[in-house]
């Protein structure tokens, strides 16, 4: 029996109250199998739709995937456009089927640069699902964590230029009011897959006291196993937040 299959389980053993994942080794993960880079995205897709559902199922309450970066425009128009249309569709489904799942969505970044389409469903997806209760899937798209820091640093400034607010107003509970993030309590744990041990400019400021677990398990073979064999990592560490204990 999976380790947090009940909510009861979940609660005993200290379930986090919100988990982020970098989502990465798609594209590893088809070379190692011959095919195209878009086939692993592919794939990867449907890891994050099991995560998310079991994410619900053992009573998790914020669920933050990186699900493209600033940098990825970087890649291949073909790939790129292999993102984009599995965002499409898996947008489309949550709109059809979003009575039934329940799930409350929300996305970190700028939407501008999507196309137009994408972004109607994404604000679409963001405004009926306020209604609902229970876990919060959070989208990074078009998200970089220097980003979002440049973009609450300039809002903040031009609250100072308009007379509305002093330097020395600024605080941390403050500076994250101003992120993508806002009203959202920072990840207890970030998840990394694919051997990869860096944060690649992922929640910066909101992981500043995260615990990260590290595994060699690509993302589209990482499954609510590989999440609970994590968050039991998580019930071993020691959280001091830069006291003693």
């Amino acid at each position: 029996m999976p380790i947090f299959q009940k909510k009861q389980e979940a609660q005993e053993r200290k379930l986090p109250t919100h988990i982020a994942i970098i989502m990465d080794g798609n594209g590893r993960w088809a070379k190692k199998r011959g095919l195209p880079r878009t086939a692993g995205h592919k794939v990867g897709a449907e890891a994050f739709r099991t995560i998310a559902n079991y994410a619900k199922s053992i009573g998790l309450q914020y669920l933050t995937v990186y699900a493209f970066s600033t940098e990825n425009w970087k890649r291949s128009e073909e790939e790129v456009n292999t993102i984009m249309g599995l965002l499409e569709k898996y947008l489309r489904e949550l709109l059809r089927d979003m009575d039934k799942n329940r799930v409350r969505f929300c996305f970190f970044g700028d939407l501008s640069p999507l196309s137009p389409t994408l972004r109607e469903e994404a604000l679409q997806v963001a405004e009926r699902s306020k209604q609902y209760t229970g876990v919060q899937v959070n989208f990074c798209l078009n998200y970089g964590g220097r980003d979002e820091i440049l973009r609450a640093a300039r809002a903040f400034a031009a609250k100072c230029a308009a007379g509305e607010a002093k330097p020395e107003d600024l605080t941390e509970a403050h500076f994250s009011d101003l992120l993508w993030s806002a009203g959202v309590p920072d990840p207890d744990l970030v998840i990394r897959p694919s051997g990869e041990q860096r944060i690649s400019n992922f929640l910066l400021w909101q992981s500043a006291y995260a615990e990260y677990y590290f595994t060699d398990t690509l993302w589209p073979d990482f499954g609510p196993k590989d999440l609970d064999l994590a968050i039991e990592a998580y019930n071993k560490r020691n959280r001091r937040f830069g006291g003693v204990k």
